[in-house]
């Protein structure tokens, strides 16, 4: 994964990417983190980090709640001002949106809330554009920039896979530029001064509107952070089009740990929605293994050869929620049990489990939070923990039978809050000087 992220680098150096402009946007910016997905896909490392399925009724659906939603969801027909403009992740465990959660509440009726329904459940009370989004996605340019075809050709002969760059381009500009048009009269509608947003790098309409008026941006941290995650990280810091003004962090270590666009400061907000450790729940024999999309298919296959292995531990395999429970068979002897849905949370498996096992999910971070022991598996994406395990709060593993000789080597955190600090929401909010 470090390797196809140098060659993205030295693409858009040698081709000077971030200055590219089509109708007077900067594609570059909007399509990286879907050609980094893409080359993933095709090189055959990772695959759907978060996988959709739609049967052709979950799509009928979908369109009936999108026509219902121009009348019963459409922002514009909110009356008055708003203050800010809040746009949640869409993930929503047990009906919360954590990240945030609290940020609605302080802002209260000053904020109106644009959730999207497209993937998930949007929150009560929120509005959204959703008939709009998909609309400006169906209509596709038939123009072809020239330059698509020198970039994919350059990206093919530094990693050896053939991304569509054309089609890439002609999918996500016109969407972007209807999108932000759109944007920008609902932000003047409501006469907004602030937008807070989560995975601002997949709305960079949003931002791009934002900035047309002025308006700041303050993007609310969601997962992990790091040098290879192309969302955030801009070698030598350079300037890059339609990125928020602020990061809000859940600690000390995101905000230093990738090279932010020129101009992107950061707050240390905390993380209000991770309970306290508590080392008395703990369970000696409990080892949790955390899948993702990306890597579920082969960190499932190393957690069934260490449960073989260590046959004394109560081993968990727990599924991402964007997962599906019949893509993982257990062999009939195999003593893993594989946990899904909401039936039990991750957090609460964290709470109890001795030792956390993954690759690079967010949720490893929050288990050291919560006492584990943690180690990770030298899988494609591992590269996001390594600054973790350089400071010694990890253990990096290449194979199963590695782990099941060296489990009890695995580390606790020395010091968790430089992950997840104390709750400052209330009072960055209220800094008038940020």
């Amino acid at each position: 994964m470090a390797t196809l992220c140098h060659a993205i680098w030295q693409l858009e150096r040698e081709l000077d990417l971030l200055s590219w402009r089509i109708q007077g946007a900067h594609p570059w910016p909007i399509i990286r983190m879907r050609v980094f997905h893409e080359l993933t896909k095709r090189g055959g490392i990772h695959g759907e980090p978060h996988p959709v399925r739609r049967t052709r009724s979950d799509k009928a659906r979908l369109v009936g709640k999108h026509v219902a939603g121009v009348v019963g969801k459409n922002p514009f027909l909110a009356s008055g001002a708003y203050d800010a403009l809040v746009v949640p992740h869409p993930r929503k465990p047990a009906g919360i949106e954590i990240y945030t959660d609290k940020l609605r509440a302080e802002l209260g009726a000053s904020a109106l809330v644009l959730d999207s329904g497209i993937n998930g459940t949007p929150l009560a009370g929120s509005r959204n554009l959703d008939f709009f989004t998909s609309a400006a996605g169906a209509v596709r340019s038939r123009s072809i920039d020239a330059r698509t075809t020198t970039i994919a050709n350059a990206l093919e002969a530094l990693t050896g896979v053939k991304v569509p760059i054309g089609a890439l381009v002609a999918r996500e500009i016109p969407k972007h530029l209807r999108l932000r048009t759109l944007y920008r009269a609902l932000l003047r509608r409501h006469r907004i001064k602030t937008v807070y947003s989560v995975v601002s790098y997949f709305h960079q309409h949003i931002t791009g509107a934002a900035r047309d008026l002025g308006v700041p941006v303050i993007e609310l941290q969601h997962g992990a952070i790091s040098p290879y995650h192309l969302g955030y990280s801009y070698p030598g810091s350079p300037v890059v089009a339609d990125q928020p003004d602020e990061l809000w962090c859940f600690g000390s270590y995101w905000e230093t740990v990738a090279e932010l666009p020129a101009g992107m400061s950061t707050a240390v907000i905390g993380a209000p929605f991770l309970p306290a450790a508590d080392a008395s729940l703990k369970v000696d024999d409990q080892v949790l293994f955390l899948s993702q999309g990306t890597i579920g298919r082969e960190l499932f296959d190393f957690a069934v050869t260490f449960a073989g292995s260590r046959p004394e531990l109560d081993v968990v395999y727990r599924l991402h929620p964007s997962e599906h429970l019949g893509d993982y068979l257990l062999p009939v002897d195999s003593r893993l049990r594989v946990s899904a849905g909401s039936a039990e949370s991750t957090v609460e498996l964290q709470r109890t489990a001795a030792y956390q096992v993954g690759v690079s999910t967010t949720a490893l971070f929050e288990g050291m939070a919560l006492g584990c022991k943690t180690a990770v598996a030298e899988l494609p994406g591992h590269e996001y923990l390594q600054p973790v395990v350089d400071r010694g709060d990890a253990l990096l593993v290449p194979d199963a039978g590695t782990l099941a000789a060296r489990l009890d080597e695995a580390p606790v955190c020395a010091d968790s809050s430089v992950y997840y600090a104390a709750d400052r929401l209330s009072a960055v909010l209220k800094d008038p000087s940020r």
